[in-house]
């Protein structure tokens, strides 16, 4: 091991401090109200504010349902994720986990892959916040990117203080705009005012073709993207060794998801489409700019194009912060290169962070440079990285339950309802998913990265247990 402070496990191998935070380097500079907002801010991306458009021309007002059926696994997944870290709170999570529960190369596997679906989430957030900034500004994109980049890059760097406040008022807009936008559609409703109320029923859930126009089965192709728009909500886990006080926070933060989904998704979708009926949405274009021009509000598009690059900055925001985190558990743990442990004196991982925001760097441009088939691939392969972490939490979760339930290890506070029924049930749904994903041939694409990205690991880690056997030093429970 490296400085980090070391325990004994009941199988005689050692991990990283339990107690996270200070044993790992890290200081705990986020607060209750930052962790929450985090918390929030991770369920509401651009999946929600531009992808919801091709989900609706797809499954119509089924959509709501999609969005409540993967919200109740989300749940669970937290859930899982949150028994979990009151266990054990430490900034590594889900890597850390897989190492203990599964074995080395899946911890291995599990924080490379985290890593580079947040490299790939950064390339293509940072990229698109420039396209946004091109609304109001004529700059070219390469200079937007380049200063989104360096301010976001910095910030992470000063303090994990500073990041979660840029990280809270991020959220802050987003969770605004949505609780806007509900209370205008209930005023339509209500009211009906603007140029939608002499139109606007509830009735539009279901006369305009019925709730499922395309039946049950295009709503199940829709799943895919619905988990999408759902990815990095889990990154409230990566925040738990920087947390004040973790075991009181992040119970409060996991508990607030389902409301999270139903106000945010559930709620923002049963108005918006009963302010403007399912047909009038096409892919490509933001329902809630749709639903702005319905109102006749000319400064919709304006509003949500700034929601959205808000968003966009979050996503980045998160994928600088969690990099270098997860390099630097890798490092710790033997399998990634010593010089990513190095911290600032405010306790951030330097080098970690770095070396993922040059990468970024080299993205964007090779984005702007060579915008074809090969760069789309790499993007698609972000949602199955995404899902991976979902899957390892559920089996992590299930393994530590059955080994706390024999009094191997201690029971945590934070228990999960319906486990380890419910995490098993999560894994199915997950798979149906996969399964989803391969039958869509857009999507399909996503799944022949996985292949090749594995090939890469398990060569890479080959080599590594080779040439430091230290690498594999936990045993497989």
């Amino acid at each position: 091991m490296t400085s980090a402070q070391v325990d004994q496990r009941p199988d005689g191998t050692e991990s990283a401090s339990a107690e996270g935070g200070e044993g790992e380097g890290y200081q705990r500079g986020l607060g209750s109200r930052q962790i929450q907002m985090i918390a929030i801010g991770g369920a509401i991306g651009t999946g929600l504010f531009l992808g919801a458009g091709k989900g609706i021309s797809k499954a119509g007002p089924s959509l709501i349902l999609a969005y409540a059926v993967a919200g109740l696994v989300i749940f669970f997944i937290m859930r899982a994720l949150g028994e979990l870290l009151m266990y054990r709170p430490v900034s590594g999570s889900f890597s850390e986990y897989a190492r203990e529960f599964i074995g080395p190369f899946a911890g291995f596997v599990t924080g490379w892959t985290y890593w580079l679906f947040w490299v790939v989430t950064g390339i293509t957030e940072v990229t698109a916040a420039a396209a946004y900034m091109t609304y109001w500004f004529d700059i070219p994109q390469w200079a937007s990117a380049l200063i989104f980049t360096f301010v976001l890059y910095a910030a992470n760097l000063i303090s994990v203080k500073l990041f979660g406040e840029l990280e809270f008022w991020f959220s802050m807009v987003k969770v605004t705009a949505i609780i806007g936008m509900i209370l205008i559609c209930a005023g339509i409703l209500t009211v009906g005012f603007s140029d939608a109320g002499d139109t606007a029923s509830v009735s539009h859930l279901w006369n305009q073709g019925g709730f499922f126009p395309h039946g049950v089965g295009g709503t199940l192709m829709t799943l895919q993207m619905v988990m999408f728009a759902f990815l990095a909500v889990e990154l409230v886990g990566v925040t738990a060794g920087e947390s004040k006080d973790p075991k009181k926070v992040l119970p409060k933060a996991i508990n607030t998801v389902p409301w999270r989904i139903a106000v945010f998704y559930v709620g923002a979708l049963i108005m918006i489409l009963s302010v403007v009926p399912w047909t009038e949405f096409h892919p490509g274009v933001s329902p809630f700019v749709a639903a702005f021009q319905k109102m006749g509000l000319s400064v919709g598009a304006g509003i949500v194009n700034f929601v959205v690059l808000t968003a966009a900055l979050s996503s980045c925001n998160s994928g600088m912060y969690s990099t270098g985190r997860m390099l630097r558990d890798l490092a710790l743990n033997n399998q990634g290169p010593k010089l990513f442990t190095r911290l600032t004196r405010s306790g951030t991982p330097l080098v970690g962070t770095t070396f993922s925001a040059a990468l970024m760097l080299v993205g964007v441009w090779i984005n702007y440079q060579w915008p074809g088939k090969a760069f789309d691939y790499v993007v698609s392969f972000a949602t199955i990285s995404g899902m991976w972490a979902w899957i390892v939490i559920l089996i992590c979760h299930i393994r530590y339950r059955r080994a706390s339930d024999r009094g191997l290890l201690p029971r945590s506070e934070f228990r999960a309802p319906g486990a380890p029924y419910a995490s098993v049930l999560s894994l199915l749904f997950i798979g149906m998913v996969i399964v989803l994903m391969g039958i869509d041939k857009d999507a399909r694409v996503s799944l022949y990265c996985a292949p090749l990205w594995g090939l890469i690991l398990g060569v890479s880690y080959a080599v590594l247990k080779r040439r430091n056997p230290e690498a594999a030093a936990f045993v497989k429970r």
